[in-house]
């Protein structure tokens, strides 16, 4: 810190190394630096960029200075205190995959006593995963803007408490950006693969993987019972001769973009009531 005010450094690049980053990003933040932090994708693409083959610590630290330098648009610090939050979420979301493991040796184990052992375990872990996630909300809505959003996310059909949670913590930007570029943070964005007269099949690709998977998975509920959008859509694209999971996918977009909306708007989502044909009589 004081090398950089000495220097007067005012702007950081940092790639992100799995978690290692967020202590520093964190301090260098509050002693109100501007911090970008950098997919190790994206450094690598600018050295291809530039030719640049060869790779030691040095040559990587100019480099990252060097894209930090050529960033144009800088996108403002996430709120501080969703940083806890996405922790906290995190290990709920990894006793889950626990859970589904041990649920997976339970299957296939054929021993009574040990099946029984797996059963404990994965009653334990399903206590704690509600524990923590009740005190999760609780101590969101100790903090009523965050309250106000989470509820406001909620209140569309088809998003359920834990994907409310998963979208404002996990998507600092909602209500702040565009229909598109909500579709792309969440990787639900399809991509052109097109080159001359080829016309390639659409893909989605990137984005946040943990909130990806929790759209996906709110999408067939909500595709099915809860959200008249989405099952129109659903009941559209699969008449159109589309797959089930292209299906799901279209619908976990469009409920972002719903929730996108809602949340810009301010106001709690209210369901399009059903269409009835006007009659005249004569």
């Amino acid at each position: 810190m004081e090398w950089l005010k000495r220097h007067k450094v005012k702007r950081v690049g940092i790639e992100a190394s799995g978690g290692y980053e967020q202590a520093a990003v964190a301090e260098l933040r509050r002693q109100r630096f501007v911090v970008i932090v950098f997919q190790p994708i994206q450094v690598r693409a600018y050295a291809t960029f530039h030719l640049q083959r060869a790779k030691n610590d040095k040559m990587d630290a100019a480099l990252i200075a060097a894209c930090t330098a050529a960033v144009k648009k800088i996108h403002p610090a996430p709120d501080p205190r969703l940083q806890p939050f996405a922790v906290h979420l995190t290990m709920i979301d990894q006793i889950k995959e626990d859970i589904a493991k041990l649920k997976n040796r339970l299957e296939s184990c054929p021993d009574e006593r040990v099946q029984k052992f797996w059963k404990e375990q994965i009653a334990l872990l399903a206590k704690h995963r509600r524990a923590e996630f009740k005190a999760l909300v609780a101590a969101i809505r100790k903090h009523r803007d965050l309250a106000a959003r989470l509820d406001l996310i909620y209140s569309v059909g088809g998003s359920g408490l834990p994907t409310a949670v998963a979208i404002l913590i996990r998507m600092p930007e909602i209500g702040q950006i565009t229909r598109e570029q909500a579709a792309a943070l969440t990787g639900l964005a399809p991509y052109d693969d097109d080159s001359g007269k080829h016309v390639g099949a659409r893909r989605i690709d990137g984005g946040r993987q943990r909130l990806r998977q929790a759209l996906y998975t709110a999408a067939l509920p909500a595709s099915f019972r809860w959200n008249p959008q989405l099952m129109a859509l659903y009941s559209r694209l699969i008449a159109a001769g589309k797959g089930h999971k292209r299906a799901l996918v279209a619908c976990a977009r469009k409920l972002i973009v719903i929730i996108n909306a809602v949340v810009a708007r301010g106001t709690p989502w209210v369901a399009e009531p059903p269409r009835t044909a006007s009659v005249s009589v004569t």
